[in-house]
């Protein structure tokens, strides 16, 4: 970066109390897969081709064995919150029954080292790391897995409400339910437009189940994360296409958390691939359990154009990951992150309004924003200005609409380290710290440099 760049990009300042954090997730960055039970995104990366580069999550970034350092590196950059999720199938292997004391220790070492440098821990309960047994039998398209989770929720609850003062029950539900069983480009692998379908509900119903079981534990603070994406259309013949897309992306679940239910459009829409049957009115009310914040993740923008005018292929763009809806496909404007992600800082305003609107008087966080971009490395270290000037720009939109009255409490980057960026192996780095897969090495990069001046900057 130049100094004139790194110049221009310093003059961002962000009001002290507006809370700055850095975000990961468990089988992502953990390792020690010998340490908890599989899941079924070992099982997904057991299958040869679906993780493109073939790996594991052995050791992944070995989180678990440099906990200390990876603390440390989140004191050197000034964080007020770090966002982490448990692993299901570390603290109960199997999914359902008693809990792993060397799981829940772990957690308890993290916890209490962010505590002990003044970091807020941000829990989330699960990043779509299923237990393999409940997915044999039946994974989220059942309501059992809804249960299951509620249990998990309230061991979880019960042994850290008194260390842990913001939860998330669940992240991103869009991505395991239709990238998982709608697409198959998710784990579990399935490509079955019902039964994804079926998995969002039960995914809701968790939440709400899990919700209540924080709450009896003495939880305080509870939300979920979503990945509300805005959807825009080319053009008028387009409309019916958009508005399904933003049905399954956006409004179902903003709908079901507002108590709406499900939108009869896409009921209607869907309707040749499931009956609904497994909707119980008494749910609706569950899924609707008042929370207390809403997550916002936020990287691009949907693009809705006729099929015949898809424009470059984005990783995570695909007519399959939107099952009942008419044809069509998406055509996202350069420039480009490496995921052939849009890069659109504008839209992450976009979101958060559509999130205020549904959902008035809930303060939001964003809870992931960042890009796997190119980088270059010298003798005087990682230079990705790319990110920098990303971060830079979105959260400078964030903190806009804060001043136009969005109730958006805090943003948090993803992510902290390079990592298994799931279907995509190491191949797409998102790390503000480097990684090498061989070694465990860590090394910052400009970006962290950046933003640690910039929390710095709040309080001098």
């Amino acid at each position: 970066m130049t100094s004139e760049g790194a110049s221009h990009l310093d003059e961002l300042t962000v009001p002290p109390d507006f809370e700055m954090g850095v975000s990961t997730s468990a089988w992502q960055i953990e390792g020690d897969s010998a340490g908890r039970g599989r899941c079924t995104w070992d099982d997904f990366a057991d299958i040869p081709g679906k993780i493109v580069d073939g790996a594991t999550a052995d050791p992944a970034c070995d989180h678990v064995h440099r906990l200390q350092e990876d603390l440390d590196l989140l004191a050197w950059m000034g964080v007020d919150a770090y966002s982490f999720t448990f692993s299901w199938p570390r603290v109960i292997p199997g999914g359902v029954g008693k809990a792993s004391s060397s799981g829940l220790d772990f957690y308890d070492r993290l916890v209490d080292g962010l505590l002990g440098r003044g970091i807020r821990p941000f829990a989330t309960l699960f990043h779509w790391d299923t237990p393999s047994e409940l997915e044999q039998a039946g994974g989220w398209p059942s309501r059992s897995t809804s249960e299951a989770f509620a249990e998990y929720a309230a061991i979880l609850g019960e042994h850290f409400a008194d260390r842990i003062d913001r939860w998330a029950t669940v992240n991103e539900p869009w991505c395991p339910a239709f990238l998982g069983y709608a697409a198959g480009y998710f784990a579990p692998g399935r490509t079955d437009g019902g039964a994804a379908l079926s998995a969002a509900y039960h995914l809701m119903l968790g939440h709400g189940l899990a919700t209540d079981r924080l709450r009896e534990s003495g939880a305080r603070r509870i939300g979920i994360i979503l990945n509300v994406i805005p959807t825009l259309g080319a053009d008028p013949t387009m409309e019916e296409a958009t508005t399904h897309v933003d049905g399954i992306q956006n409004r179902l679940w903003l709908d079901l958390l507002a108590g709406r239910g499900i939108p009869e459009d896409i009921r209607h829409r869907c309707k040749d691939l499931t009956d609904w049957a497994f909707v119980r009115e008494q749910d609706l009310a569950v899924i609707a359990t008042p929370i207390d914040w809403i997550g916002e993740n936020y990287y691009s923008v949907n693009r809705v154009v006729a099929a015949d005018k898809a424009g470059s292929q984005a990783i995570g763009q695909d007519a399959s990951m939107f099952p009942g809806a008419p044809e069509h496909a998406f055509d996202p404007q350069p420039p480009f992150t490496d995921m052939g992600w849009e890069i659109y800082p504008a839209g992450i305003r976009m979101a958060l309004e559509q999130v205020s609107n549904a959902l008035p008087g809930l303060p939001i966080y964003v809870c992931e924003n960042g890009a796997a971009v190119e980088e270059a490395t010298s003798a005087d270290g990682i230079h990705d200005p790319i990110r920098t000037r990303y971060l830079h720009d979105h959260i400078r939109a964030v903190l806009h609409a804060r001043a136009d009255g969005i109730d958006v409490r805090g943003y948090s980057a993803w992510s902290l380290l390079d990592n298994l960026e799931w279907a995509s192996g190491w191949t797409k780095k998102f790390g503000m710290i480097r990684v090498n897969p061989e070694t465990g090495e860590r090394t910052v990069k400009d970006s962290a440099e950046w933003y640690r001046r910039l929390l710095t900057r709040r309080t001098s």
